[in-house]
């Protein structure tokens, strides 16, 4: 209940900031998106096996090392959460193109590898930007830019069955709507409002979603072309 409150008073304030800043409210985008594209890939399972553990990689981070530290020190995954994502069951992998000068990576890959940690059957692998770019380029932002993090689910066998493309949804569709129509310090001072009040709630329940999907057979995947 506590979340939901925060939640809501976060994106009020950011539906408040549009309105001031564009002149007019903020419209979520409600168009139809291209969807997620099932096919198996072993070099999507070859590329996760080659990444860092969130522990490797948060050792040799070098930008916003103070950042990262105290983010991964912190973070914290919803009970209730853990408990949806333990009951999908399986073998699932994550597979992150992250870098550690991105801060949308640390604000919420640090909240994924938590949720891996506590969840038997799903692990997280982080690649760099030099590796990953044919993930970014299959997996674009909405409005076609290649970004970090890009977060791809597989399953077992190494199927594509789902992915996050920079941010969790509920920021997501807020910032595609105002992206261009404000300041780039607007926009992302918007960005670290909502990511400051959220800690990490949307980015994992969109992932524990995103399992559940995949578990039943309807991947979800929101991605631009």
């Amino acid at each position: 209940m506590l979340h939901t409150r925060l939640r809501a008073r976060v994106m009020a304030a950011l539906s408040a900031a549009l309105v001031a800043l564009a002149g007019s409210p903020t419209s979520a985008v409600a168009a139809s998106r291209p969807g997620c594209v099932i096919g198996q890939d072993s070099t999507l399972l070859s590329l996760f096996n080659s990444g860092q553990s969130f522990p490797d990689f948060l050792a040799a981070a070098k930008a916003r090392r103070e950042g990262w530290l105290k983010m991964a020190d912190s973070a914290r995954v919803d009970d209730a959460l853990v408990a949806r994502a333990k009951a999908v069951g399986g073998t699932w992998h994550l597979l992150v193109v992250a870098i550690d000068a991105c801060g949308d990576s640390m604000n919420n890959v640090p909240y994924l590898a938590k949720l891996s940690e506590l969840v038997p059957g799903l692990d997280l692998r982080i690649v760099l930007p030099v590796n990953g770019r044919p993930v970014q380029d299959s997996h674009r932002s909405l409005d076609g830019r290649t970004a970090t993090p890009t977060i791809v689910l597989l399953d077992s066998n190494g199927n594509d069955v789902g992915c996050i493309v920079e941010l969790p949804r509920e920021i997501r569709d807020w910032a595609h709507g105002v992206r261009g129509r404000v300041s780039s310090d607007s926009l992302h001072a918007g960005i670290r409002t909502f990511y400051a009040g959220n800690r990490g709630v949307a980015i994992t329940t969109e992932a524990v979603e995103m399992l559940e999907a995949a578990k039943a057979g309807a991947p979800r995947c929101s991605r631009g072309s």
